[in-house]
């Protein structure tokens, strides 16, 4: 089944864990064997052959350039222009791969239907560029308001403010606070040129207001349910209940210690912790019957995250095993309808609103 994929971090696997996304799995993952630096090294489950493998055609490619203070401890770059070189160079990346004709950059409807088009046109997958929404995860590195509307002119149509810990623009997971007066002025500049509020990532104060003072369109890109784990990073109920009511899409994310309680990194193993792609369906399922319908998931996986096999589902190799997924909703009760939903028809209808 065709299937949308709302959150992968292409570029940063590219260009800060070196990956050429145009080689298969298994010669990424020999490639790595000996090196250590990274927790995934040898695990990666993402690449460009795996994702026409998966029928995955369309996906949501994330910029990333976190700022960090002095005195934060977190990865990232010391100022918020370095932090934008840094999404450049990523940019730069993705225009290489579109001019080697294994991506092109879906920015408006008519690129939208033309790709769409090309995906479901019945002749194999092999040859056929995947299909990119670019967005940013993280605001620091737009080093001022003004700078977003470069960035819409390269292509930019999504935006989450915050990422991990106190942001320029907002507070994200694992911070609290809400946004002061440049994180307001950066919603109303993104109001202006329709770019899209991702709201994965924003600590709880920000979530609120954000939704407060944004009046566009609104997804949550990678997400799960804090009534299954309990964690800032995932939404409550009642956060879930104002997505839904703001029309919202919520990307289901595969990171296992989002999708089981008492995930402990590079100790736990998702057998032990029986962390399967059916642990994915109960994080949905939640959702669709706080919406009382299917029409608010899609998939957001985050599998190229910073993470690999060690810390996703065990019953997933590489990312085409998404296409074991219609089977597990139809196993649940699901319709027909419904499974084409959750697996590319939520997204298509949220983008084909958004920039109609």
């Amino acid at each position: 089944m065709f299937t949308i994929d709302a959150h992968l971090d292409l570029s940063m696997n590219a260009l800060e864990w070196n990956r050429d996304l145009r080689q298969s799995i298994t010669a990424i993952n020999e490639r790595e064997k000996d090196l250590n630096d990274k927790p995934d090294r040898g695990k990666a489950t993402v690449s460009l052959p795996e994702l026409r493998k998966g029928n995955i055609g369309l996906v949501v490619g994330t910029q990333i350039g976190r700022y960090v203070a002095p005195d934060n401890l977190l990865p990232g770059w010391h100022s918020p222009e370095q932090a934008w070189a840094q999404t450049q160079g990523q940019v730069a990346w993705y225009k290489a791969m579109e001019d080697d004709g294994e991506m092109v950059q879906v920015n408006d409807l008519q690129s939208l239907e033309m790709h769409i088009g090309l995906w479901n046109d019945g002749a194999s997958n092999q040859n056929k560029p995947i299909g990119y929404i670019l967005s940013l995860e993280g605001a620091d590195s737009i080093v001022t308001p003004g700078h977003l509307e470069r960035a819409y002119n390269y292509g930019l149509r999504a935006v989450g403010p915050a990422h991990y810990g106190p942001g320029r623009y907002a507070n994200g997971t694992d911070a609290t606070g809400k946004m002061g007066a440049n994180g307001l002025e950066l919603l109303k500049e993104m109001e202006r040129l329709k770019i899209i509020l991702d709201a994965t990532h924003l600590c709880d104060d920000a979530f609120w207001q954000a939704l407060d003072n944004f009046n566009g369109h609104v997804w949550a890109s990678h997400n799960l349910c804090r009534a299954l784990v309990n964690h800032n990073r995932q939404y409550s109920d009642e956060m879930i209940k104002a997505l839904v009511d703001r029309g919202a899409v919520i990307g289901a994310a595969l990171d296992a210690w989002m999708m089981v309680p008492h995930w402990v990194r590079g100790v736990s193993d998702p057998k032990k912790m029986n962390c399967n792609l059916e642990v994915m369906i109960d994080h949905i399922d939640h959702i669709c019957q706080i919406a009382g319908n299917a029409l608010h998931v899609g998939m957001g996986t985050d599998l190229d995250g910073a993470f690999g096999r060690e810390q996703c589902p065990y019953d997933l190799e590489t990312i085409a095993d998404l296409q074991k997924v219609p089977a597990l909703f139809k196993k649940r009760g699901y319709t027909d309808s419904d499974i084409e939903n959750m697996m590319h028809g939520n997204w298509l209808r949220f983008l084909r609103n958004a920039w109609k």
